[in-house]
């Protein structure tokens, strides 16, 4: 590796750690506005060549250039975002190229978002507000409901379930976690100082795959956190809905199509679940004739629940960027690296 790493920045500079980043010995940095795009939309114009044909490393958005092709000395690419579905077409794997995302800037706000939504869904604040806005004084029991001692399920559990974990255990919930390989501590990854389950200790009870049934059944509440790849896409549909109690109530702060689109409506139409809490949606933006918009017991919010606009993430995302940038120079594993798998979308 060439002792002076070229680096191309198109994230918003965040001067205090940049600073500090001036400071390292053969380190050239490149800027550049990335051109816009929707949530999930993909950039039309291509990347200028002469930015990224001689760069070594790439820090930007969790959207490709149309012509990454261009930068063939990339060796590494940090993304500013959580997701990197945009990526997975690359082949970075075969190219050895490594890349490392966002993870834990915004499980934070995300854990906020999912306690929110559950008390919210637990007691209906959202029929509390229509019958405000009616000027209707109801004081049924089910504004009423207690969520100490239910159930929340995580469908995987990586840093956004384990801060939504800490935060569900503090309001003395049962916390129980679906995944692949099961619950270990976490090596290797970016975690907000006091935040999370960096070791993995607070599931009640971790199930497998194939006891996704028993899973389900159990629970009060399910909050989907798994990543989306190839093989995770629709993997919650009809069968899966419909092993939910009546009562449960459906978080999705992760992605819109982990969730069968048109199961989903049918399960909140005709009472397979209770309600659900959506901030990831199957269209950017929802359009306005889209029947979730109406459902007395959804709560749809558009996609916030951790978004660029936090006043905490510039400096975590630079942070993250700043401590792989020196780990990336000295050859040591970086913080959140993605595997060949992921990055194949597996």
């Amino acid at each position: 590796m060439s002792s002076n790493l070229k680096v191309l920045i198109t994230v918003p500079q965040y001067e205090p750690t940049l600073t500090e980043l001036r400071r390292e010995p053969g380190v050239e940095f490149l800027f550049m506005d990335e051109p816009s795009a929707g949530v999930h939309g993909e950039i039309e114009n291509n990347w200028p060549i002469e930015k990224l044909r001689d760069i070594d490393v790439l820090f930007c958005s969790g959207i490709a250039p149309k012509n990454f092709h261009d930068a063939k000395q990339v060796k590494w690419v940090q993304l500013a975002s959580a997701g990197y579905e945009q990526y997975i077409p690359l082949g970075l794997p075969a190219k050895g190229i490594r890349a490392s995302n966002a993870l834990g800037t915004f499980d934070v706000p995300i854990g906020e978002w999912c306690a929110a939504m559950i008390v919210n869904l637990a007691r209906d604040v959202r029929g509390m507000i229509r019958n405000q806005d009616k000027a209707v004084w109801d004081r049924a029991a089910r504004f009423q409901r207690e969520v100490r001692g239910s159930t929340v399920g995580f469908w995987g559990y990586g840093g956004l379930a384990r801060e939504a974990a800490r935060l569900c255990k503090a309001m003395n919930m049962t916390v129980h976690a679906l995944t692949r390989s099961g619950v270990a501590k976490r090596e290797d990854k970016y975690v907000v100082p006091g935040s999370g389950d960096p070791d993995g200790k607070l599931p009640d009870r971790v199930f497998r795959m194939e006891d996704r049934a028993e899973f389900l059944r159990g629970l009060d509440f399910l909050i989907v956190a798994m990543p989306m790849t190839n093989a995770s896409r629709g993997a919650i549909g009809e069968e899966e809905l419909r092993a939910l109690p009546r009562h449960a109530c459906l978080l999705n702060p992760a992605r819109g199509p982990l969730i069968q689109e048109q199961a989903l409506l049918r399960a909140l139409r005709e009472g397979w679940i209770a309600a659900a809490a959506l901030d990831t949606h199957y269209h950017y933006p929802l359009p306005p004739d889209h029947p979730l918009w109406a459902m007395p017991n959804v709560i749809l919010t558009p996609h916030i629940a951790g978004s660029g606009d936090t006043q905490t993430y510039p400096k975590r995302v630079w942070d993250i960027f700043s401590q792989n940038l020196i780990r990336f120079r000295d050859g040591r594993p970086l913080l959140n690296e993605l595997s060949p798998k992921q990055l194949q979308g597996l």
